[in-house]
């Protein structure tokens, strides 16, 4: 995710360079072409570039907002994220109470093994948004529940489904009473909005006619700008028809960026943060003494 306000030029053009040759070739091989087969042929009336322009403007501006809404229901989705794991470790360290018969050393290892079970599904689930085959999930869990898991096509979804289970056996052997069930219960149907949300905007397609015609069109107005000017400017006919279609290229390319937020791109969602950050917060909760480092921010822009 991007943390930096300021823009490096050097980034810019390392980003856009082959669009910017491949629009500076479009132009020129079209001046050449009016000037040496269209010559003959009545003028291009300058209203059609104007036209295409303006209907561009309006379809880019869709686009870019449909794209941004996707990035910001997975930034408000992963931020709800954080705050219910943190909500589960507090209420996991409040509810759980020693039973009949048990000791206060299972009653430690009863809420951690909980608050671990919690950090595998966020990393399962991490790596499912991001299509990593990593297994960072394994540590948190026992052998038994890791070949349980590995059976299953969706980890975390299967992580969730022992972590509910478990949570009923807690309930059953008097770790918790019922209505510390309920409302942990509660925890659990939260975690799973949250993982079909997140899973509804990796699996939705945003559709790919948008951005095909959206392409064509703009290389049509590009093109008919530089047909346009070429009788007034002459040669300069070519800055001016890549200049209009670069800028518009780039400004489509912003929102195509941001169409799959969960991609491990720096314009996408720091899952990788997010998840360490929680990480961090549930192992401190339980008093654990080996805590990972944070992630750290790349060349003071952006952050995985």
């Amino acid at each position: 995710m991007i943390i930096t306000k300021k823009i490096r030029i050097k980034r810019v053009i390392i980003g856009t360079w082959k669009s910017a040759l491949l629009v500076v070739l479009v132009c020129a091989a079209s001046y050449f072409f009016s000037k040496w087969i269209f010559q003959e042929v009545n003028d291009l009336p300058a209203v059609i570039p104007s036209i295409l322009g303006t209907a561009l403007a309006f379809f880019i501006g869709f686009n870019n907002n449909q794209a941004y809404d996707r990035w910001w229901e997975a930034r408000k989705i992963w931020g709800a994220l954080v705050n219910d794991s943190r909500s589960w470790a507090r209420q996991i360290n409040a509810y759980l109470t020693v039973p009949d018969g048990q000791t206060k050393e299972n009653l430690i290892e009863k809420k951690k093994t909980a608050i671990f079970r919690h950090i595998a599904f966020l990393y399962a689930l991490k790596g499912n948004l991001r299509n990593e085959n990593i297994d960072d999930f394994g540590k948190y869990i026992s052998q038994e529940e890791l070949e349980k898991v590995k059976r299953q096509s969706n980890i975390h979804n299967a992580i969730l489904n022992i972590q509910s289970s478990e949570l009923e056996v807690l309930y059953r052997d008097n770790w918790i009473d019922g209505f510390k069930f309920i409302e942990l219960n509660k925890m659990l149907i939260r975690f799973s909005d949250e993982m079909g949300k997140s899973e509804r905007i990796k699996n939705t397609v945003f559709p790919p006619t948008y951005n095909f015609y959206t392409r064509v069109f703009i290389w049509v107005m590009m093109i008919s700008t530089t047909f346009v000017v070429a009788d007034v400017v002459g040669a300069w006919s070519i800055f001016y028809g890549a200049l209009i279609g670069y800028i518009f290229i780039v400004i489509h390319h912003i929102g195509q960026v941001l169409l799959n937020p969960f991609e491990n791109v720096p314009s996408g969602i720091s899952l990788d943060q997010i998840t360490r950050t929680i990480e961090i917060n549930l192992l401190e909760t339980v008093g654990e003494s080996e805590v990972p480092e944070p992630i750290k921010i790349v060349d003071n822009e952006y952050i995985m």
